[in-house]
């Protein structure tokens, strides 16, 4: 049975890294002693090891560890012994490349099939839809394929903005792209604002937070999504 949270974020403003969702963390990851921790994202292009130490004082907050899927021989074995699994945020399209590089991205989906714990953040949370089309990030490489895990029936756009109707900027809106992508697109983008996140148990997948999604469907008007409801039968 799936066990995950897919969070849009891993800091909100004026807090420490995963300080807000701490304590849903601890119960979810309530049996787990270590966790197995993705740093490939590399968020402002820190190394493997600076992700790493980052996501170990956040976890020692509530007596886990970390380790570091890079410091590993074997990806895919680590993968398959791991307690939990957390992937972090980053650049989506550095993080897809290195999944496929070293053949974890099956293994992954295999993982937390078989209901291994994860949590997703960010770029993280991107590669828990259907493919990483909707990602905000540059491609600064290029990755074998943008499908992912697959692991919900949708695509998801983390850290989802809502246009300001203040501002002076005459760029495209978040709100804008992802239309754009539902012309050639069929399946549904979840748009995840910050503090909002995705509770995985089997075939349920609940809004939690306090603030509601962006939902957009193929040929219909974007539409907003309350927390709490379950987001299963999008398709």
């Amino acid at each position: 049975m799936k066990n995950m949270i897919i969070a849009s974020t891993s800091t909100l403003y004026n807090s420490g890294y995963l300080e807000y969702i701490l304590e849903d963390l601890k119960s979810h990851f309530n049996t787990v002693k270590t966790i197995l921790f993705v740093p490939y994202a590399r968020p402002s292009g820190i190394t493997h090891d600076e992700y790493t130490e980052k996501a170990k004082a956040a976890f020692s907050k509530i007596n886990i560890d970390v380790v570091g899927l890079h410091t590993l021989k074997n990806p895919v074995e680590a993968i398959k012994q791991a307690e939990a699994i957390f992937v972090g945020g980053g650049n989506t399209f550095v993080l897809v490349s290195q999944l496929y590089k070293t053949n974890s991205m099956q293994a992954i989906i295999n993982a937390v099939k078989t209901g291994t714990p994860y949590l997703g953040t960010s770029a993280g949370s991107n590669i828990c839809g259907l493919t990483m089309n909707t990602t905000n990030d540059m491609p600064i490489v290029y990755p074998p394929s943008f499908k992912t895990l697959g692991l919900v029936p949708f695509n998801i756009n983390p850290h989802y903005l809502d246009p300001d109707l203040g501002s002076k900027h005459m760029g495209e809106t978040r709100e804008t792209r992802i239309k754009e992508f539902m012309c050639y697109n069929t399946q549904p983008v979840v748009g995840l604002r910050e503090g909002s996140w995705l509770e995985v148990k089997g075939e349920h997948i609940i809004l939690k937070g306090t603030l509601s999604a962006r939902i957009f469907k193929h040929s219909l008007k974007p539409y907003e999504l309350e927390t709490g409801n379950d987001l299963n039968k999008l398709n």
